[in-house]
């Protein structure tokens, strides 16, 4: 039976010679991953249970990223208890405050993710990781507790769409704008449970950090994973991040595929996602003069050294403006480093920027930029609902790194190119 990309890995992890859509399925996992806010979640189930070892300690991952550096004192609570849990099972990765970052664009960079592996994590947006050919989900703490105890998970097999990349993007135009414009087409329910499989000429055209981000909003569009392709920038990218040995696995020619789309790269607009849902989507071009008062540049979506390069582009030479607070959050420390040597971070505070320690922080309203009421926000993270950022009467729009820092030069959206 021809099988999608998704299914392959799946089957091999379950040791089948096929999976089908809709199979259930108990599979071994090569990552089970946590961060401060689910992972002491799982503890508590774990200790409820009377739990005493961990099915492998290189295999778990915590990260503390999203209350921390603590905002108070139930943040520095959850953090200790993973501090506390991490020391007591030997954890080997453990990340904690000046060792961490944002744990999705974190893990690929310590070479812990890498092709053919089946990683679960208590996070929606560990989809990301299917840019480097794994199958990749978030699950609830429940099942991370399950995880981290047996090494295991159950699956539903998902069925799959195709999404079929053509060209190249013009300038201006990167991985967040292709993402945002998917999922303004299809929906936030368009691949509801399903797998977003990315393929086509026009995936070689596309940086690494182009797929991370992509991979990273599937489940924005309500997918299970969303997963690209091994190519030789798949493979340079875990070389020099020294991944070790994986396997690569690839679709069948005649796979079967709930819908099939054609998209033309060169065709796509810097473009923005709307209050309040990813799926509103609309081309800078098309909007009218939409002032706002904070831009946030980082996350797991977007806060790699590409990101800030794109960004540092914009405001070298020019000033955020007036009335608009402009915070730039490097996504690890390595990121941070890297950009500190390359002068980025010079650049964003002679513009006026704040630059942050690396944090989720912002992106769901936990610290280092809330939103005061009806206040307007360009953010390069993931989600824009209804009290997302702050006040439930402030706004979010998504953006690539591109069009948010020209935005806080302009006082209102736009892109690099009408300023």
């Amino acid at each position: 039976m021809a099988m999608t990309m998704t299914q392959k890995i799946l089957a091999h992890a379950a040791k089948k010679d096929e999976v089908k859509a809709g199979e259930l399925i108990s599979i071994p996992c090569d990552v089970v991953l946590g961060n401060d806010i689910t992972t002491p979640v799982a503890i508590d189930e774990f200790e409820k249970y009377g739990f005493e070892s961990v099915y492998d300690k290189d295999k778990i991952c915590i990260v503390c990223d999203h209350f921390t550096p603590n905002k108070d004192i139930k943040a520095a609570k959850q953090s200790a208890r993973c501090r506390q849990f991490a020391s007591k099972y030997d954890i080997t990765h453990f990340y904690d405050v000046g060792k961490m970052g944002i744990e999705h664009a974190l893990l690929p960079e310590q070479g812990i993710v890498k092709a053919g592996q089946v990683i679960i994590g208590a996070d929606s947006h560990t989809c990301t990781y299917g840019a480097l050919g794994a199958f990749s989900t978030g699950v609830g703490s429940t099942d991370m507790c399950a995880g981290m105890k047996s090494g295991k998970c159950w699956f539903k097999v998902p069925a799959a769409q195709r999404f079929v990349l053509h060209g190249k993007l013009s300038p201006h135009v990167s991985g967040k704008d292709v993402i945002l414009h998917i999922i303004g087409m299809i929906g936030v329910d368009g691949a509801l449970y399903q797998s977003m499989e990315f393929c086509g000429e026009g995936v070689a055209s596309l940086s690494m950090d182009d797929r991370f981000t992509i991979a990273n909003m599937g489940i924005e569009a309500g997918a299970k994973n969303a997963i690209f392709p091994v190519d030789e920038q798949t493979r340079r990218y875990m070389r020099e991040h020294n991944a070790g040995e994986y396997i690569e696995f690839a679709a069948d020619e005649d796979a079967p595929y709930v819908e099939s789309y054609d998209i033309d790269l060169s065709t796509l607009k810097p473009t923005v996602s709307l209050p309040h849902l990813p799926e509103n989507a609309r081309e800078v071009a098309a909007l009218d003069k939409i002032e706002i008062q904070q831009v946030v540049i980082g996350s797991c979506t977007n806060g790699r050294i590409s990101d800030l390069e794109a960004a540092a582009k914009v405001f070298e030479g020019r000033q955020v403006h007036d009335g608009v607070r402009a915070i730039i959050i490097p996504a690890t420390q390595e990121i941070y480093l890297e950009a500190m040597r390359r002068g980025y971070l010079e650049t964003f505070m002679l513009a006026g920027c704040a630059v942050s320690t690396p944090t989720c922080g912002p992106c769901l309203g936990g610290h280092m930029g809330i939103l005061a009421p009806h206040e307007r926000c360009v953010a390069t993270t993931n989600r824009n609902f209804v009290g997302r950022m702050g006040d439930t009467t402030s706004e979010v729009y998504l953006a690539s790194p591109e069009t948010a820092a020209a935005s806080a030069v302009a006082g209102y959206i736009t892109t690099p190119d009408k300023l």
